[in-house]
C-alpha cells in the first residue's frame, strides 16, 4: 500500500515555513472570496443513503462527517467526528467509537450516539439500487449509548475503519432523514467543514465554511462553489472564458495533453491515481455474454495500448488487472492470460460455446463523463474488427445509466471506480463480490471466499496472497475486463493555492485546502 506520490508540473506557490514540517501560503489574499470550482462528475443525491458514485462523495466528504476519515495521503484512517475508534481486544467483529464532545447540527441539536446508530442503520434498510449499502455487508448491527458507538459485524473484517470513513458513513439528524426513504430536497443536515447554502441539481452547490465544525481539520476553508458541466468540452469552455478558478475531473484528453507547464497563467498537478476504468459484462442466464468462454474471446481482443494511446492522447495507462498499480496485491493477471490481441484464439473460444456468429450485444455508457463516447466507438472498432462480434453503443445520461446497470438492463458497460479508500478491498468486493455494486450478476465461491479471508488481516500487507489468487480467477471467469488506469489533472489559475491537494487516492475531495494566493 503507497501513498499517492505528486508530481507537480507547475507551480508557483509561496512558501514559508511554521516550524519543522510546518507550512502555510502567503499572503492570504481574498479570505472571503468565493473559489469556483468546475467539475463534470455528477452528484446523484444528496442523501449517503442513496447515492455510491465519485461526485456525490466529493460533496459528502465537505458537507457530512464520518467518524473516521483520512489524512492527505494517508492509508489508516485517523478519528474524524469520533475522539476515538478500536477494536475490541483481539475481536475483529466488533468495532467501538466515541463521539467527539461538542458536535452539533445546523439546527443546533447535539450529536449522539443514536444519531450514528440511525445513518447506519437506515443505509443498509433502505438499501437504494445505487446507495452504498453493498459497502456495509459484514455489518450486522449497531449499538448506541450516548456518546459510543459499538459496530457488531457479521465476520472478521479489518477493513471496516476505512468503509466507515468512506460517505457511507456520513452522519445525518435522525430528525430530518426518514428512516425508509431517502430524502428529497436540496438541502443537507450534516456536520462537515462546510454547509451547503445553496444546491441547484446539475449546475451548482454553493458552501460556506462551518463556523461550529469539531473534527480532525485544524480549521475550514475559502467559500467554494461547485459548478457542474454536462461534459468536458463545456468544463473546457468555462476554464477558457474564466468563469472557473479551478479545473478537475476532468477536461477532454486533448486538452489534458496540451497543457503547458510553463504558461504563467496557471497551476497545473499531475498525480498518479488509483482511478481505474473497467468494462462490466452482464454474466447472467440469457445474457449474450453468460458464457465465460464469450467474455474471454472478448479478453483477446481490447487493445488497451490502442486505447489508451489514441482516444486518451496518452493521459492514461493501460491496466491488465482489477488492483491498479501501486496498491497492495497488484497482479497483470489479465496480460499473462491475453498477452496480445489474437482473434483465433477468440474464434477458436467462440466456435467451443456453440453461439450464433457474430455474438450480438449492446454496449452502454454514461454520455457526458470523459471520453465515454470515443471510448465505446473505438472498443467497438477493436471487437467488430474480428467479424466475431456486432455491438450497438448506446449513451445513456448518467442517472439513467446507473440504473440500468443496477438493475440488469445492460449487456456490458464501461464505468469508472475512484477508490472509495486507499486498501486493495476496495477494489474486491464493490467490483467482483456476489453482493458487489456493479451488478454483472457475477457469483464465484472462490473469489467471495478470498475476499472474506483478504479482510482478516489487521496487517493488510499480509493480504496480498488473497489479492493475487482473486485478480487471476476474475481474469479467467471475466466478469470484468480491466481498460486503464487513471492519472489525476488539477487546473487552477495564477491565483489559486492547494489546487495539487484536492484529491490524491483516499477518496477524500478537499475543498477546504484551496487557498487565494
Amino acid at each position: 500500500m503507497r501513498s499517492v506520490r505528486i508530481r507537480i508540473l507547475a507551480t508557483l506557490l509561496v512558501l514559508a515555513g511554521v516550524g519543522v514540517g510546518g507550512w502555510q501560503l502567503l499572503p492570504q489574499n481574498g479570505a472571503g472570496k468565493t473559489i469556483t470550482v468546475g467539475t463534470t462528475d455528477a452528484v446523484t443525491s444528496l442523501d449517503p443513503a442513496g447515492a455510491y458514485d465519485a461526485g456525490s462523495w466529493a460533496l459528502f466528504s465537505n458537507v457530512f462527517q464520518s467518524l473516521l476519515t483520512f489524512e492527505p495521503g494517508g492509508a489508516t484512517p485517523v478519528p474524524d467526528a469520533a475522539e476515538s475508534c478500536a477494536f475490541a481486544r483481539g475481536d475483529l467483529r466488533t468495532y467501538r467509537c466515541r463521539l467527539r464532545a461538542g458536535l452539533t447540527f445546523p439546527s443546533g441539536r447535539a450529536v449522539t450516539g443514536e444519531d450514528v446508530k440511525y445513518s447506519f442503520d437506515r443505509v443498509t434498510k433502505i438499501n437504494s439500487e445505487v446507495g452504498p449499502a453493498s459497502l456495509l455487508g459484514t455489518l450486522r448491527s449497531v449499538s448506541a449509548s450516548g456518546r459510543s458507538v459499538t459496530f457488531h459485524l457479521s465476520s472478521a473484517d479489518a477493513t471496516f475503519p476505512f468503509k466507515v470513513a468512506t460517505g457511507a458513513g456520513s452522519i445525518v439528524d435522525r430528525t430530518k432523514y426518514p428512516p425508509d426513504g431517502l430524502r428529497t430536497g436540496p438541502g443537507v443536515a450534516g456536520t462537515g467543514p462546510y454547509e451547503l447554502t445553496a444546491y441547484t441539481k446539475g449546475k451548482k452547490a454553493a458552501l460556506t465554511p462551518n463556523g461550529h465544525y469539531k473534527g480532525a481539520l485544524g480549521g475550514t476553508g475559502r467559500p467554494v462553489e461547485l459548478r457542474y458541466y454536462a461534459d468536458g468540452e463545456k468544463l473546457e469552455a468555462a476554464w477558457k472564458a474564466k468563469r472557473i478558478d479551478v479545473a478537475t475531473r476532468q477536461l477532454p484528453p486533448g486538452v489534458l495533453a496540451g497543457l503547458n507547464e510553463s504558461d504563467p497563467k496557471q497551476r497545473v498537478s499531475e498525480a498518479d491515481s488509483s482511478e481505474t476504468r473497467n468494462l462490466y459484462l452482464n454474466t447472467r442466464a440469457g445474457s449474450p455474454l453468460h458464457d465465460a468462454r464469450v467474455r474471454q474471446a472478448m479478453a483477446w481482443l481490447i487493445d488497451r495500448e490502442r486505447l489508451a494511446a489514441t482516444v486518451y492522447d496518452g493521459t492514461v495507462d493501460p491496466l491488465y488487472s482489477l488492483i491498479p498499480a501501486g496498491i497492495t496485491g497488484h497482479t497483470t493477471s489479465f496480460f499473462d492470460l491475453y498477452p496480445e490481441q489474437d482473434p483465433k484464439k477468440a474464434r477458436e473460444l467462440l466456435t467451443e460455446a456453440g453461439v450464433t456468429l457474430p455474438v450480438r450485444f449492446t454496449y452502454g455508457y454514461a454520455t457526458g463523463r470523459g471520453a465515454g463516447a470515443e471510448e465505446a466507438a473505438e472498443i467497438k472498432r477493436e471487437l467488430e474488427a474480428s467479424g466475431l462480434f456486432k455491438v450497438t453503443v448506446k449513451g445513456y445520461e448518467w442517472t439513467d445509466f446507473q440504473q440500468r446497470w443496477a438493475t440488469g438492463k445492460l449487456d456490458a458497460y464501461a464505468v469508472g471506480w475512484v477508490a472509495d479508500y486507499p486498501d486493495p478491498d476496495t477494489f474486491g468486493g464493490p467490483l467482483v463480490g456476489s453482493e458487489g455494486t456493479m451488478n454483472t450478476g457475477y457469483h464465484s465461491k472462490t473469489v467471495d471466499r478470498l475476499i472474506r479471508d483478504s479482510q482478516r488481516y489487521a496487517d493488510r500487507s499480509e493480504a496480498a496472497d488473497d489479492f493475487r489468487e482473486l485478480q487471476q480467477a476474475v481474469a479467467v471467469d471475466v466478469p470484468v475486463i480491466p481498460l486503464w488506469q487513471a492519472k489525476d489533472y488539477v487546473v487552477t489559475n495564477e491565483d489559486i493555492g492547494g489546487g495539487q491537494y484536492l484529491s490524491d487516492g483516499t477518496g477524500v475531495f478537499r475543498l477546504w485546502r484551496l487557498t487565494w494566493i
